[in-house]
């Protein structure tokens, strides 16, 4: 059963990591992100929400994550086995706020905020 509100850690352009707390519905995640939503995944079962047409919309880029640049606001939340969205522990809040506590500078040049797309073929 999913959780009513969850607790994240919310990550804005130019902004220093914070932990809110939030509904746990479409349409509040969308408005937390400002549109559609994204999700990222890390290897320890949390995501990184964000909004999917960012970069599309002119938002500002926020945070490089891997290979690519988050554009706009986005929050980490961690799942369930089922997939549904849950409340950071205190532990994983401590380990994004340092992930993300560097506010980058960026040039507004950079390759990664150019939008693309990956297709993968499949043999049958």
């Amino acid at each position: 059963m999913s959780e009513n509100r969850i607790k994240v850690l919310k990550i804005e352009p130019g902004q220093t990591p914070q932990v809110k707390e939030i509904q746990n519905d479409l349409a509040s995640l969308q408005a937390e992100v400002g549109g559609l939503i994204e999700c990222i995944s890390f290897p320890n079962g949390c995501v990184a929400v964000c909004n999917e047409e960012g970069k599309l919309n002119g938002m500002p880029p926020n945070r490089r994550l891997g290979a690519d640049i988050i554009c706009g606001p986005f929050f980490v939340c961690d799942t369930t086995r089922d997939g549904e969205f849950a409340s950071l522990s205190k532990s994983k809040v401590a380990e994004y706020s340092q992930l993300f506590a560097d506010i980058p500078e960026f040039t507004g040049l950079e390759p990664e905020l150019e939008p693309g797309f990956t297709f993968m073929g499949f043999r049958f």
